[in-house]
């Protein structure tokens, strides 16, 4: 196995150096944790150092130098002597070695460092680890949890932080099951959301590192029918631009939502029908389907399913062995957590969302114990219980930024986002902070980390939509990292409770925006049939009870007329289209023939067209129409091939009939002319009448 390969710069000379693991704590005038500085020319270098004796009465030790991202060192000529201590650092040029002197009470060592002939003087002092005083920090933590959850309306969550490779405070708070009681707990299963892109990115990255993925190699080249809706993107799209949402579409998050029928193939070929707004790489917006087809890509190049390739590539070599990629799995568990979300101030139990078909975005289920595995090897520059997973290189790339959101932080602390492959990158109180959050139907999450820090939280609640998992984050960074405390949660519910106050009030005025005493203008019955839009799919209108109804994968929200030809969405089991406004269209013969729906907020509305009724498309029906019509002295030969009919007139190219609203046809090759066939009492084809702007004329059937 290769070492990674890390820079220490001193005095402008490059310094190879390799990285060793952290041995146990064992007590003597050494052994421990040192911190201090190097007094090198125009800064102080700030290093870390740990020392341990062996059985054998031998020492070990390793340095960090946080600066140079150089981390846990092996040390090499350990020598204790009295007072007089001495080291170096092993298999780096120039034999960098510290002498010093340990001072009376043992808690200071200082001396001169010297490098390639040059000698810099070196003060150390001894301090509890970095993982000690983190768990101190936090002793009285629980309280602050249990206020989140009670200031906050949140039944329960689970939590972890780590410090460097250690787990320093797991715990799970509240319920996992409101109704039954049952405790939440470090090891509970919850939905983790849009933390799980970040799953996709680093299964890529492994595959980057097999040579087998290039991040900047355009998507066709590894599938080639890969098409989007703007050709010069469809060209030049590459796998980083899809993990980093610069690709130009909008979300688009409707075409898959609760859409257990289509497969992640065809949602990807949906993607040449739905409309961007931007050019490639012109802005970020966020985007779903681009890591839904990241997915899509691993699994073309493996030849394994994405959750195949994840759980070998990630969750086993990171003994992540409860975390699934479907609430379903979460559900044969011992230990789940149930969704919940607020209305009106109560919490109501939901249903679970189970979004496989869009694993690669947001499907993986994780305890806050197994993601602490996941904060490891991102703390660790890719190594888990000293194994290398992915290489160092790889994991920094990830936490690089490749794209600026161009959002505005609402508060001081923070500063403007970038994103990396899978994480927002931005900084919190100064501190470097990599993360990202998840949000799905009754669940929150967030991952956080510092790496600069060598710190790192994930949080998990079992509330739609809470904030709570970012404050946790923020409380327990303050108390880590020594900053200044501030109230993050009790800031957060008074806005809660602002919040309500102004949506109650702009509630009460949405009914202004309707015109009262209109009516639709055609009869509900009209309306009914099914639509359909190449990116977006099916959308069916029903009528029950003298009431309209429409069902969009496989939500069902019923329809108020609104005003005019407007229908609102109101109230149902799902509230997905609640207050969701369809408008009807009218074609120039009088028939509804499509509907408008605003379901991309950045778009205008998505146009469904109304689908002409099945059985024009079907062979058997169709046959009755086939033979000859007589119009003038002319003959016209209707035939039947496979499920189209086809008209021909001697002189004249042959038509293809396209079936169409009111049970007519359209020719194909001529789209203003239109047939529609007569028929007697008793179903039998006696005539065909050609609709054209100038007139309609009929053709008699002849036998």
């Amino acid at each position: 196995m290769k070492r990674a390969h890390l820079f220490l710069i001193i005095l402008g000379l490059g310094l190879l150096l390799y990285p060793s693991t952290i041995p146990p704590f064992q007590p003597s005038s050494l052994a421990g944790h040192w911190q201090g500085t190097i007094d090198i020319p125009g800064m102080k270098l700030e290093v870390n150092l740990d020392f341990s004796l062996k059985p054998d009465g031998s020492w070990v030790g390793d340095i960090s130098i946080p600066a140079q991202k150089a981390q846990d060192l092996p040390l090499s000529n350990i020598s204790l002597s009295g007072k007089e201590v001495s080291f170096a650092i092993a298999g780096v040029p120039g034999n960098p070695t510290f002498k010093g002197i340990i001072s009376d009470d043992g808690t200071k060592i200082s001396g001169d460092f010297s490098q390639s002939g040059k000698t810099f003087s070196f003060i150390l002092k001894r301090e509890a680890s970095r993982s000690e005083r983190a768990k101190q920090a936090l002793a009285g933590f629980d309280s602050v949890v249990e206020k989140g959850l009670k200031s906050l309306n949140v039944p329960g969550v689970s939590m972890a932080v780590v410090v460097e490779d250690k787990v320093i405070w797991a715990k799970g708070f509240g319920f996992r099951d409101l109704e039954n009681k049952l405790p939440m707990t470090k090891d509970t299963l919850l939905a983790i959301g849009s933390a799980t892109k970040a799953f996709t990115t680093f299964t890529m990255g492994t595959l980057v590192n097999e040579g087998k993925l290039d991040w900047d190699t355009p998507i066709h080249n590894y599938i080639p029918w890969f098409r989007l809706y703007d050709l010069f993107a469809s060209q030049h799209l590459t796998p980083r631009d899809l993990v980093t949402h610069r690709s130009g579409l909008p979300r688009h998050d409707l075409t898959w939502y609760n859409n257990y029928k289509a497969s992640r193939e065809e949602l990807v070929k949906r993607l040449a029908y739905l409309k961007p707004t931007a050019d490639l790489r012109q802005k970020f917006q966020y985007n779903n389907l681009m890591f839904l087809t990241a997915g899509y890509l691993i699994e073309v190049i493996t030849g394994q399913t994405w959750e195949e390739a994840v759980r070998e590539h990630v969750l086993n070599p990171l003994e992540m062995k409860r975390t699934n990629f479907s609430v379903l799995d979460s559900q044969k568990d011992q230990n789940y957590a149930l969704p919940y979300r607020e209305e009106k101030g109560k919490i109501k139990k939901i249903s679970f969302r189970n979004i496989t078909n869009m694993g690669p975005a947001g499907s993986i289920n994780s305890s806050a114990e197994e993601m602490s595995h996941w904060l490891e090897v991102h703390l660790n520059q890719g190594k888990y219980k000293d194994k290398s997973i992915v290489r160092a290189k790889t994991v920094e790339d990830m936490h690089l930024a490749y794209m600026p959101t161009g959002e505005t932080p609402a508060i001081p602390e923070i500063t403007p986002a970038d994103y990396g492959l899978g994480w927002f990158i931005d900084t919190y109180r100064g501190h470097q902070r990599v993360h990202h959050g998840g949000n799905i139907d009754g669940f929150s999450a967030i991952v956080w980390l510092m790496p600069q820090d060598g710190l790192g939280f994930v949080v998990l609640a079992n509330k739609n939509g809470t904030a709570l998992p970012e404050l946790l984050c923020r409380q327990a960074a303050d108390l880590v990292l020594g900053l200044k405390a501030k109230d993050w949660i009790g800031e957060a519910a008074k806005r809660k409770a602002k919040g309500k106050k102004v949506q109650e009030k702009a509630e009460k005025k949405k009914f202004t925006r309707r015109r009262l005493g209109t009516r639709p203008a055609h009869k509900l019955e009209e309306y009914v049939g099914e639509y359909n839009h190449s990116g977006y799919g099916d959308l069916k209108v029903f009528l029950k009870e003298d009431q309209l109804f429409f069902t969009y994968n496989g939500i069902t929200t019923p329809l108020e007329h609104w005003h005019y030809e407007t229908f609102n969405g109101q109230k149902a089991k799902d509230p997905t289209f609640q207050d969701m406004k369809l408008t009807f269209r009218t074609n120039v013969d009088g028939l509804v023939a499509a509907l408008e729906a605003p379901f991309e907020p950045t778009l205008e509305p998505i146009i469904f067209h109304k689908k002409p009724e099945a059985h024009l498309s079907d062979p058997a029906y169709l046959q009755k129409f086939v033979g000859k019509y007589i119009l003038v002295d002319q003959t016209i030969t209707i035939n039947l091939k496979g499920n189209v009919l086809t008209a021909f007139t001697p002189g004249q190219p042959e038509y293809e009939l396209v079936p169409a609203l009111g049970h007519e046809f359209t020719l194909k090759q001529v789209k203003i002319i239109r047939i529609k066939f007569k028929m007697d009492d008793q179903g039998k084809v006696i005539a065909a009448e050609f609709i054209q702007p100038d007139g309609i004329f009929e053709a008699k059937r002849v036998e």
